[in-house]
């Protein structure tokens, strides 16, 4: 009986943790409510692999998302929130990063991957053609080979 109360139990101590890193916030307007969750889908974690702050369970997500809820508490906008984390933790906060001389790689990196594999895939099959047509036999190399070819069959 002991073991079956347990094993019923156990599920429910492992959600646990999950259930206490949840915390809720109440907001002064729906149009805050909704600022404050895109905000939380907009910053990325910096302590996470590749999630936003409103999918993470670390505790600096938790910051992280308790700072963005003082901030709208005071009035600040979205763009100011944004800013404010950008600055604070580099613009690796932000799923979408400004376009700067810094970031042009993630902009341009994926285009010119392309553009290169496709010099060498066209590069890569004129030479190939090129090099078929001069392996071509002339006809005196034809009737040499054919000669050949007769005379082994003949022994």
């Amino acid at each position: 009986m002991l073991v079956l109360l347990t094993s019923l139990c156990l599920p429910l101590l492992a959600l646990t943790p999950a259930m206490a890193s949840t915390s809720i916030y109440e907001f002064s307007s729906p149009e805050q409510e909704q600022v404050f969750h895109e905000l939380t889908k907009e910053l990325r974690c910096p302590k996470c692999q590749n999630q936003d702050i409103g999918d993470s369970d670390a505790e600096l997500a938790k910051d992280l998302r308790d700072k963005s809820y003082e901030m709208l508490q005071q009035g600040k906008s979205k763009q100011e929130v944004i800013d404010y984390m950008a600055a604070r933790y580099g613009n690796f906060i932000l799923y979408k990063p400004p376009f700067m001389a810094s970031t042009m790689i993630l902009w341009f990196g994926p285009v010119l991957v392309i553009l290169v594999g496709l010099f060498i895939v066209i590069r890569r099959t004129r030479t190939s053609s090129k090099t078929t047509r001069d392996m071509s036999l002339t006809d005196e190399q034809e009737a040499q080979l054919n000669e050949l070819l007769n005379k082994d069959k003949e022994n």
